[in-house]
């Protein structure tokens, strides 16, 4: 095996334990995970921010970010927003509201939020 090829697998399995630790630790009896919580019902997740960008949607500030727990991505938009203190990459986050989709990605608009430490 060529020495690109151990190296790209070591980094796939450490990929895969972060994922692994990331369900372990979000895991909680009232959450469900990004991959198993159902579209258009009201969801309770919890995650870690990955990416956070403003993107204008229809003229309109929109503040998108990347919400991803182990199991799964989801992005999370808050409208008419700019900014959001403490919406960082990297913060834990628990989200709750409505999943929907938009041009073919599941996204949560205007959730409810409290930061995690």
């Amino acid at each position: 095996m060529s020495r690109l090829r151990r190296s790209l697998s070591r980094w796939a399995d450490t990929s895969d334990q972060h994922a692994r630790d990331l369900r372990k630790t979000y895991a909680a009896p009232d959450c469900s995970t990004v991959a198993t919580a159902p579209d258009r019902e009201r969801v309770h997740l919890r995650g870690t921010l990955r990416t956070v960008t403003l993107r204008p949607r229809g003229g309109v500030p929109a503040l998108e970010a990347e919400l991803f727990d182990g199991s799964g991505v989801l992005t999370v938009v808050w409208l008419g927003r700019r900014q959001i203190a403490g919406i960082t990459p990297g913060r834990s986050i628990d989200v709750q509201g409505r999943i929907g989709t938009h041009d073919g990605a599941r996204v949560i608009y205007n959730p409810r939020y409290e930061l995690l430490p």
